[in-house]
């Protein structure tokens, strides 16, 4: 098997102002030429925990198990599993299957992949229950447990092995090429191997990342026939939209509210839309900001903002206005909550904790991140400044964001957040959790909020098997969080992408918004 060596070209370009400046490709059958508001910051599935990761990560890698169109749990890389006892899970791998380097996979890469994501700053908190992975032989794997887990197939679908023997060793800088460098440079952040329908055959940060089709890919019932895939990431809307009516691209995502008629009703395009539930939201950062320690502050904000007027008139209609974390289907969500915009009762609380004339605040938003980011961020602070807050704002491409998020820059910060287990308490252990750098929890918790009895709930609630008392302990947090304001939540993403007619990518998307591209098929034109 030759393996086609990932380019290190590590070329920063600036983001496509126009779709006259795309590159030159050549157009066969079986190309597809997409168009996404980004492209992924690494090479390293393990380096963040993203929406663009994850998209990456079932391009070039393959979970164990992966979610179904229905949120059932389809095998992938393990075969089969069977629950041994209380804390046992065993696993069947597929057989026959290589890496793209050449290198077979084991069970042992499994284990070793379980490691790995057991130190990652991003992963290890949602991997923190996983006690052990003992590679029992070539093919079957066995996962332990401290305590009852109910979630170990949920997290299944976040193991995508890695290539054990190719990250083994140092590079010619004398670093181990397993080390993971949040928004830095390493051997992983630039070279992959996996499993995957594609290997990744250029890269130019910011610019262009071409994917070839793995000649050898494992799938022989794979429906898939796209040989090459170019990604090009154009963040502005307007031009990403124009890419593919004009025949420049046959696939984009995001597709922006504002331009959904115009896609729609398009004879050069097929519009798919799905709704959401990635939480869009701004943490209240408590040790920045001495205000915000009071909870009537934050219950002040949170009546400030108009949830139901951002959805209506900056998403169009394309969001569902939110006033917790879990969307309905969730077992945390709660019916009963409603948004409370009510700026007389916002202006009371602020009179009411001593900040009647209000103070000064820094805020930061990504600009092409989430659908209408900055507008968003822009829309929160006409809000706030009704209450007399002033908010300086900065707004950022996602790239350089994501570093400033993770150093709290900012006394607000804007995020989105999709539940990595599709499970509620998922929102808590990443951001609102106490922040505990040694197991991971509150690893995105801008707001440094902090409540040890939820942190408990949730734990608990982690080891419950009766489902229905679970979700009474998961809607019990959603309660405590609402009431204390630990945030200031927005609306959930509805999602829409859009492609030509002859790419048929409709069988190929999803809830979580992680297209299987390698089972994309693209009919002759």
């Amino acid at each position: 098997m030759t393996f086609k060596k990932t380019l290190l070209a590590g070329m920063i370009g600036a983001t496509l102002s126009g779709a006259a400046l795309l590159p030159s490709v050549a157009t066969a059958d079986t190309t597809l030429r997409m168009a996404y508001d980004a492209d992924p910051v690494s090479l390293d599935i393990h380096e963040q925990l993203s929406g663009g990761i994850l998209q990456l990560s079932h391009m070039t890698h393959d979970p164990l198990v992966r979610w179904t169109s229905d949120l059932d749990f389809e095998p992938r890389l393990a075969t089969a599993w069977e629950q041994v006892d209380d804390t046992t899970m065993r696993m069947t791998l597929r057989e026959g299957v290589e890496f793209h380097s050449g290198n077979a996979f084991t069970a042992e890469d499994v284990a070793w992949t379980v490691e790995r994501l057991k130190r990652s700053p991003d992963f290890k908190a949602i991997f923190t229950p996983i006690e052990s992975v003992t590679a029992l032989d070539a093919h079957t794997v066995e996962f332990k447990t401290a305590k009852p887990y109910p979630l170990l197939l949920n997290l299944a679908t976040y193991i995508f092995p890695l290539d054990s023997q190719f990250y083994s060793g140092t590079d010619a800088d004398g670093d181990p090429k397993d080390e993971i460098v949040k928004n830095g440079n390493s051997f992983a952040s630039r070279n992959a191997s996996g499993t995957g329908p594609y290997t990744v055959t250029e890269r130019q940060q910011g610019v262009r990342v071409e994917f070839a089709r793995n000649a050898d890919y494992w799938d022989e019932n794979s429906p898939g026939n796209v040989d090459t895939i170019v990604l090009t990431p154009i963040s502005e809307n307007a031009t990403r939209v124009a890419a593919l009516l004009s025949g420049d691209v046959d696939f984009i995502a995001p597709v922006p509210p504002n331009d959904l008629e115009r896609v729609r009703e398009s004879d050069n395009a097929e519009l798919v839309t799905m709704s959401g539930t990635r939480i869009i939201f701004f943490h209240m950062n408590q040790e920045r900001v001495e205000a915000f320690q009071d909870e009537r502050v934050r219950q002040a904000f949170a009546y400030a903002v108009n949830q139901d007027g951002i959805a209506d008139r900056l998403m169009k209609g394309f969001a569902t206005p939110a006033a917790q974390f879990s969307p309905k289907g969730y077992a945390g969500h709660i019916d009963s909550l409603e948004r409370r915009y009510d700026l007389d009762k916002a202006k009371a609380l602020m009179e009411e904790a001593g900040y009647a004339n209000g103070f000064e605040i820094t805020m930061m938003a990504p600009n092409n991140r989430y659908v209408n980011d900055a507008k968003i961020a822009q829309a929160v602070a006409a809000m706030l400044a009704r209450i007399n807050v002033d908010v300086d704002l900065k707004t950022l491409p996602k790239a350089q964001y994501w570093g400033e998020y993770d150093d709290r820059a900012a006394d607000m910060m804007l995020i989105g957040w999709h539940s990595d287990t599709e499970d509620s308490a998922n929102f808590h252990e990443y951001l609102t959790a106490c922040p505990d750098a040694d197991t991971g929890a509150g690893q995105y918790n801008a707001g440094n909020y902090c409540n040890p009895e939820l942190d408990k709930l949730v734990a608990e609630a982690n080891l419950e098997v009766d489902l229905e008392k679970r979700a009474e302990m998961l809607q019990q947090v959603e309660q405590t969080l609402f009431d204390e304001a630990a945030v200031v939540p927005l609306h959930w993403q509805d999602l829409a992408w859009a492609a030509a007619p002859h790419v048929n990518i409709e069988p190929v998307l999803n809830v979580m918004n992680f297209p299987y591209l390698g089972d994309l098929v693209i009919d002759a034109e």
